[in-house]
């Protein structure tokens, strides 16, 4: 097996390192999730886009991106929240899962369908440092699209939460592959569960954890609703 490290310079001048793994005649680059590496990013999860799809299918939403703002609030993930606006018409990040954001959390306005163009969220992004991003929000056809491909193109990772995106739209199929094409990674609540923690005897569960991080919510579901 054959083990080295690359480096590749983006726009932004930072750099961010891949781990490649296999044969040295099949050289595959493997990324894993990092708590230290990733933020996560909620794309605006607003009453206005709620009340357009199904009330069971809205409920399940709010239930599932609330745990995931605790998942990611346990590791000190930092999170960044877009509401679009107008946001007097289309409301605020629910508080079922508001309650739940902590200090690592940021709530940016926006115009732009991408975020990347909009100059305060691209520069936060930048200052956090982080190269890996967790998605979740919607619609999955415009801005959890578009803010994708936007953060795809500036060198970060994007790894989507397919229980956690939605849209008006029936078929967002296209959407989907399109992301996926263009280098997305799609993920289930339960494999970033497992991901983040590890192992039965592993992070959660050492002294530099305990240390670090206040003792894991025993009320935290390992899968979504």
């Amino acid at each position: 097996m054959l083990s080295s490290r690359l480096w590749r310079n983006f726009d932004d001048r930072s750099n961010i390192s891949i781990t490649v793994e296999g044969s040295r005649g099949d050289m595959t680059a493997v990324r894993h999730i990092v708590p230290d590496r990733c933020c996560g990013v909620i794309v605006d999860l607003q009453g206005f886009f709620l009340s357009q799809v199904d009330k069971r299918l809205g409920s399940r939403i709010k239930t599932n991106t609330g745990n995931l703002v605790r998942l990611l609030g346990h590791f000190r993930i930092p999170i960044v929240v877009t509401l679009e606006r107008p946001v007097a018409h289309k409301g605020s990040l629910p508080k079922e899962i508001s309650k739940h954001l902590s200090d690592h959390a940021r709530t940016f306005e926006k115009d732009f369908f991408n975020l990347c163009k909009e100059k305060d969220i691209k520069k936060h992004l930048g200052r956090l440092k982080r190269r890996q991003v967790i998605m979740a929000g919607c619609e999955t056809d415009v801005c959890v699209l578009q803010s994708c491909l936007g953060l795809l193109g500036l060198g970060y990772e994007v790894y989507v939460m397919e229980e956690l995106i939605f849209s008006s739209s029936r078929d967002v199929d296209a959407a989907i592959a399109r992301m996926k094409s263009e280098g997305a990674i799609f993920l289930t609540y339960k494999s970033l569960y497992y991901e983040l923690i590890e192992s039965v005897e592993g992070p959660l569960n050492s002294k530099k954890s305990v240390e670090t991080f206040e003792s894991f919510p025993d009320d935290l579901p390992d899968s979504a609703v």
